[in-house]
């Protein structure tokens, strides 16, 4: 269970560096290989990168679908409470474990429905090819263009990115059926700096101890300007 507390951070973490060093070293190859450098020229040349973006795009399609679970076990996905919080509080509990509910057969749905066709646009022949089954009749599936890989890899992201937000959505109503808290993201924190509170008896003695000085100066000019007149 530990293992899934923060799975989709490192998972997404790594998808996100991974794509960042990959476009920068597309972008790099691409730039560099048009200097007329001996030698260095024609091995750049001589190196395929023709399929960089199409493996980014992979990436962020797994990334945005881990990233959704993210953000059913962080709260920051957006909902429409208005109403919700204009119930009395027995009401509107019922009513986000309803929705909570709600969201985890749906994405429960997508998973199976998911899952069911990437069974069936390839990855029934690979199984079954790995084992040494027959795989009769059963078509083997398409590639993409560039990496030429199975595309049942690919749609992969969609039956467990949906699987795991059902278990997110589970967890986030277990949790409030027994604590009646839900999880909220502070969008204006940052991670690794720490807030420090200033008590409001500091804060007001600066501000009179700066309005003070601010008036004795003020005096001062005045009387200096009185006796430079005289």
């Amino acid at each position: 269970m530990k293992f899934l507390d923060h799975l989709e951070e490192w998972f997404v973490t790594f998808l996100m560096g991974g794509a960042t060093l990959i476009i920068f070293l597309a972008v790099a190859h691409r730039y560099v290989a048009g200097w007329p450098i001996p030698v260095v020229q024609d091995w750049l040349l001589g190196l395929n990168l023709g399929w960089a973006q199409e493996l980014c795009i992979i990436m962020f399609v797994w990334m945005a679908k881990f990233g959704a679970a993210y953000g059913v076990r962080t709260g920051i996905h957006v909902g429409v409470d208005v109403l919700i919080n204009q119930m009395e509080r027995p009401t509107r509990a019922k009513f986000i474990v309803f929705g909570l509910f709600a969201g985890a057969l749906f994405t429960a749905i997508v998973a199976v429905l998911g899952g069911r066709f990437v069974w069936e646009n390839g990855m029934h022949y690979a199984v079954f090819h790995q084992l040494g089954l027959d795989t009769g009749d059963i078509p083997e599936g398409p590639t993409t263009p560039d990496l030429e890989w199975p595309t049942w890899v690919v749609y992969g992201a969609v039956p467990l990115g949906s699987a795991l937000m059902c278990f997110r959505f589970l967890q986030v109503m277990v949790s409030f059926i027994r604590t009646g808290e839900l999880p909220h993201h502070d969008h204006g924190h940052v991670d690794g700096i720490e807030e420090m509170d200033v008590p409001l008896v500091e804060k007001r003695v600066e501000v009179r101890g700066v309005l003070d000085n601010d008036s004795t100066a003020n005096g001062n000019n005045a009387v200096n300007g009185k006796e430079d007149a005289r």
